[in-house]
């Protein structure tokens, strides 16, 4: 039993990859190694009806692609892709990065396709963003319970309310991780990890850190369960950090939206203005 009175378990056997965390990058690196052959086991913080991070909230996303097809409805090129980054950036974004990931992405819509997603038909008409953008049929969720059934099926092993808390590395390598489960403190060991758990998006203490006081106003959207508990870990143990912790994706959100997981719907997109006349 640990000092704070939880229950310690090793769990055995050893794994081929640990991947802690459960969205969207989680469950691809999961369904690769799997496939690959090596034994996975995810770790996913959240109970299983709100699994899936942040990408439960999505909608759509965008990859380099040369012609139209039943989701696209023209091509979206490597350059036009880049000034469009660039533009959003103000400029500030590591170029060679970008452009790798752009090259990479042009396989990803068939990729997803393979493995459970499904998009849905391109809209017609002029206002909208079919060319660019690929819309999930049913949004993020109906993706993210699409990746989980094929997980499963592969055999990736799969643990909800799951926790990770710290990380044993020795002369630079991975070991092992302790993570708390339903109250029991259980540790997992592997051969590589894949540390795929989110932001600090919902750390209201950590975000003060950049912020200050006003931070505690701020209307988190997303997961209330990104804590960014494993990038601490990682800084502690003397990670280096990149970029500006200041920087996101701020939007206006809705007053009566609750404080964590509003998800998109609770953006505003316009302000109404008018007025009423009493005849």
């Amino acid at each position: 039993m640990t000092s704070d009175g939880r229950f310690s378990v090793d769990l055995s056997p050893v794994f081929d990859i640990l991947v802690i965390g459960g969205g969207n990058a989680a469950l691809c690196a999961a369904m690769t190694a799997r496939e690959a052959g090596a034994t996975v086991l995810l770790l996913e913080s959240s109970p299983r009806e709100f699994r899936g991070g942040n990408s439960r909230h999505t909608r759509n996303l965008r990859y380099f692609h040369e012609s139209g097809n039943s989701h696209l409805t023209g091509p979206y090129l490597e350059d036009e892709f880049m000034n469009d980054l660039l533009l959003v950036t103000k400029g500030r974004t590591n170029e060679d990065l970008a452009r790798h990931t752009i090259r990479e992405s042009k396989n990803i819509g068939v990729w997803m396709v393979q493995h459970g997603c499904r998009f849905q038909p391109a809209m017609r008409g002029t206002l909208h963003l079919a060319r660019t953008n690929a819309f999930f049929l049913g949004g993020g969720k109906a993706l993210m319970n699409a990746y989980y059934a094929f997980a499963e099926r592969l055999g990736v092993t799969i643990l909800y309310n799951a926790t990770a808390e710290d990380l044993e590395i020795r002369a630079g390598l991975f070991t092992s991780a302790t993570f708390d489960h339903q109250g029991v403190l259980r540790s997992a060991r592997a051969r590589a990890v894949v540390l795929a758990s989110g932001g600090y998006q919902a750390n209201l203490e950590w975000l003060k850190e950049s912020w200050g006081p006003p931070a505690e106003n701020f209307i988190i959207r997303g997961t209330p369960y990104d804590k960014g508990r494993m990038l601490r870990v990682m800084l502690d143990k003397g990670a280096q950090p990149i970029g500006d912790p200041r920087q996101g994706h701020a939007v206006a959100i809705d007053a009566r939206a609750p404080k964590f997981d509003g998800g998109i719907v609770t953006r505003l997109d316009c302000v109404p203005f008018g007025i009423v006349v009493n005849r």
